[in-house]
């Protein structure tokens, strides 16, 4: 072997361990960049998810349930059940198999809570009232002593109701003294006699005048932040799927589900 060879074979012996640190090095990292958190996470979430939800928010957990299905490909979120927070409230204390609660105020929380059937329950959202009248306003009502006027038709929630409650707060904190012509069980059938001209007017959230467009005109009440409405959100402990639940509760309070709630004109709370 000649002298310029032996001189070679050392050089080469380097070269060839230092491209198999590379390579070795090269082969550890590969793993978590193939596989992202984010992306194990949500295989790791599977199932079906039943979501009981106040009536006030049909359309904002419409397309809450559509966003979380979309990043958790596992998890189907079975059509949402809407109703008052009240009839909701009851039916789960009930036995009613629910994964998660979102009610439209504290009280009616407290009933599921108090009952020893959740955990805890955050508030990831608040309401006003406005008076939802038909298009243009053509009975010319401007504030809540205006619905005192007998020749009116005025629908309220049910007092046991989240919307009912906040409204008899704001017409007795102005000394309002009204009978309706009826009490609804949930905001949703309030909305529904204005639009329908069953009604002349009726106490709905904010929301629901901004969901309606051009089907009613809103009336914003001057002291309506007198009867600000809490949405609280919970995870039941007989949830059958607790890891999609939680996941789900989750989202609600992140950005992304809180874009879609002020988009809608919910409060921040």
């Amino acid at each position: 072997m000649t002298q310029g060879m032996r001189l070679r074979l050392p050089a080469l012996a380097a070269t060839a361990l230092a491209a198999a640190l590379t390579l070795t090095a090269c082969a550890g990292s590969s793993t978590p960049a193939a596989v992202p958190t984010s992306a194990a996470s949500h295989a790791a979430l599977s199932g079906e998810l039943t979501v009981f939800a106040a009536a006030s928010l049909s359309k904002a957990f419409d397309t809450i349930s559509a966003d979380f299905e979309a990043a958790n490909p596992g998890v189907h979120v079975n059509p949402i059940t809407y109703d008052g927070s009240s009839t909701l409230a009851t039916q789960i204390t009930a036995g009613a198999a629910v994964d998660v609660f979102a009610s439209a105020d504290q009280k009616n929380m407290d009933k599921v809570t108090q009952a020893g059937l959740a955990g805890d329950a955050p508030v990831f959202t608040t309401n006003v009232l406005q008076i939802a009248v038909a298009p243009g306003n053509p009975r010319k009502i401007k504030d809540l002593a205006s619905l005192a006027d007998p020749a009116l038709k005025v629908v309220l929630c049910a007092p046991a109701v989240p919307c009912g409650s906040a409204a008899k707060t704001l017409l007795d904190a102005d000394g309002v003294t009204l009978t309706p012509a009826s009490e609804e069980q949930n905001v949703t059938a309030v909305l529904a006699k204005v639009k329908a001209g069953e009604a002349d007017a009726g106490l709905v959230y904010t929301t629901d005048v901004t969901a309606a467009g051009s089907a009613v005109t809103g009336v914003r009440i001057a002291n309506a932040d007198k009867a600000v409405n809490k949405y609280p959100i919970t995870v039941l402990k007989a949830s059958k799927n607790s890891a999609a639940a939680a996941a789900f509760q989750a989202f609600v309070l992140s950005k992304a589900g809180q874009k879609v709630l002020t988009d809608l004109g919910f409060g921040s709370e």
